[in-house]
């Protein structure tokens, strides 16, 4: 940062996220990135939430981080959250896996169970 007139676009870029990921009618993503998640594997996961979203134009979803989800024998986890209030429990997640869910939950709004909590208990 050099000048007056960056730090104003990186705080304009910034309060512009922030706004985004206030978004009521937004779906978000929300993968445990604590470093339970982080070892076994979320920073790909994520990674390729983050890229297939913005591949295929998606601009009603948001993909953010959060801590241990709490179930750690089940890491990589990632939830959906749907503006109606639902929530699904994506368990031993892969970037493979990730796509799919973007592909088959985001896109055309159908659960995979076989990757749900809900299938593992």
């Amino acid at each position: 940062m050099k000048s007056l007139a960056e730090l104003a676009a990186i705080r304009a870029k910034t309060i512009n996220d922030v706004t985004m990921r206030k978004d009521d009618h937004a779906v978000r993503v929300v993968v445990g990135m604590a470093t339970c998640g982080i070892a076994a594997g979320a920073r790909p996961v994520m990674a390729a939430f983050v890229e297939e979203i913005a591949k295929r134009g998606l601009e009603h979803v948001t993909v953010t981080q959060t801590g241990c989800i709490g179930v750690c024998r089940l890491e990589p986890i990632v939830e959906i959250h749907t503006p109606d209030g639902e929530k699904v429990t994506y368990i031993k997640m892969t970037p493979e896996k990730a796509q799919k869910v973007v592909s088959e939950h985001l896109v055309n709004g159908k659960v995979i169970t076989e990757y749900t909590i809900g299938a593992a208990e």
